[in-house]
């Protein structure tokens, strides 16, 4: 039965493109989600933690520069690539980043910071080409799933009450609004209840 692997080396992984989760059931390499994901038009993806030892790779870095206007919100992503850069640095000095590849394009990023916070800030964006597959969702889920494994508390995150859709998303998940200012929403997962412990356990193309 085919297995997924976790590496460090994507070449390593890319090996099994074609691979099909359908009845794995997990191997201690890839905790504490599998990194392989089967989006709703059958296209495999993988998605993994930046290394601590990396800085953003520069299919990142593209990946918002291309960010159309309007899907961006409450100022995110930044406009200019310094800030991009500059933005993405300190994700990834104070957090947990992971991205979603599909072949060497990166179309997917999700994480959340500060790594001494109880109940960091959770942040999940999907190159819109790539809007209803699935990935947001399965981004989502992989966050939760690092973040229990990190021992937080619960996740949290700002949202515009107009963005229905994430919202809607985010509910399904098990988020919770627990305050309102002005345009936005702030909700909250505990990591404590049934949600972490099915994005921990469950194979990736069940999500």
């Amino acid at each position: 039965r085919p297995v997924a692997v976790h590496s460090d080396s994507r070449m390593a992984t890319n090996a099994c493109g074609g691979w099909n989760v359908d009845g794995c059931e997990g191997t201690a390499y890839c905790p504490p989600r599998c990194p392989r994901f089967v989006g709703k038009h059958g296209t495999n993806y993988l998605i993994q933690p930046i290394p601590a030892a990396d800085d953003p790779p520069e299919a990142l870095v593209e990946m918002y520069l291309d960010y159309p206007q309007e899907h961006r919100s409450m100022g995110l992503p930044p406009l200019r690539e310094r800030e991009i850069r500059d933005w993405l640095r300190t994700l990834h000095a104070g957090g947990t980043n992971l991205l979603a590849w599909d072949d060497d394009r990166v179309v997917g990023h999700t994480g959340f910071a500060p790594h001494d916070a109880e109940e960091p800030e959770f942040l999940v964006y999907v190159d819109p080409a790539y809007h209803g597959r699935g990935l947001g969702t399965e981004l989502t889920r992989h966050a939760i799933a690092y973040a229990a494994a990190a021992g937080h508390r619960a996740l949290r995150l700002n949202v515009a009450n107009e963005n229905r859709t994430a919202i809607a998303v985010y509910r399904t998940l098990g988020f919770q609004i627990v305050d309102r200012a002005g345009i936005e929403l702030e909700m909250r997962l505990p990591l404590d209840g049934p949600v972490a412990v099915e994005s921990q356990l469950a194979p990736a193309a069940r999500a």
